[in-house]
């Protein structure tokens, strides 16, 4: 059943709570809630990964967790933000790249103009840049081009379309819902990412031409296990 259908309200109060297993799970070192960390490679050779990941930040939950402590622009009250690009991920077939060497750090004027509109934040399109993008094989324009490119490729369900209110999901039901949404998309070319029962990322595979959704086994495995996790309204 879609997710259009199971969405439910949570109850006044409790919507917030956690099950104590689901509870111990999130107090657990594992980032935002995936069941276990990838291999990282710092100061990678340029260009040579496997495949992108498209990660799309579900804002109000971001914000709700750590970007209103960090004085976000993108949380500000009224932006009414609902999935955003965090970035676009080199990846490996086991663990992925980052902070790449010999590729200049800071992109210039020019690539952040580029830049503008992709990202909610020219903030993070540098930070995006320095972590993933140097890992690309790209210049820095070409590397927010591609960027596009990949969040075009993707289409939000309408069920994730301006929501009313806070609402109650399982991680399987958002990642049928984009499946839905999006011919040729399946269970193991998707994950998503949650945080003390919050969703707060979607992260969808895709070949290295951006032609394409491909297969990506680790990042699916790394996936929320969480049985339910609330998806907060935008504001």
């Amino acid at each position: 059943m879609l997710l259009s259908a199971r969405l439910i309200p949570p109850p006044l109060r409790t919507a917030r709570r956690l099950p104590l297993l689901a509870a111990l799970a999130c107090a657990l070192p594992l980032l935002a809630g995936e069941a276990h960390a990838q291999r990282v490679e710092r100061g990678a050779r340029p260009g040579a990964f496997d495949f992108y990941v498209l990660a799309l930040s579900w804002s109000p939950g971001f914000c709700e967790l750590e970007g209103r402590a960090d004085r976000r622009d993108q949380c500000a009250v009224g932006r009414k933000h609902g999935f955003v690009v965090h970035g676009l991920w080199p990846q490996y077939e086991r663990g992925y790249p980052r902070e790449c060497a010999a590729m200049p750090r800071v992109p210039s004027r020019q690539a952040m103009n580029v830049a503008a509109g992709i990202f909610p934040e020219q903030g993070l399109a540098r930070h995006q840049w320095r972590v993933h993008g140097t890992c690309s094989g790209q210049t820095p324009e070409a590397y927010f081009r591609d960027t596009a490119r990949a969040r075009d490729r993707v289409t939000i369900p309408p069920a994730l379309h301006g929501l009313p209110g806070d609402r109650v999901a399982s991680p399987a039901e958002v990642e049928r819902a984009f499946i839905a949404a999006n011919p040729g998309l399946q269970p193991d070319m998707i994950a998503t990412a949650c945080q003390r029962g919050r969703l707060k990322e979607v992260r969808i595979c895709l070949s290295r031409d951006l032609s394409g959704f491909r297969v990506c086994p680790e990042v699916d495995r790394s996936g929320c296990r969480d049985r339910n996790v609330t998806i907060d309204a935008p504001e």
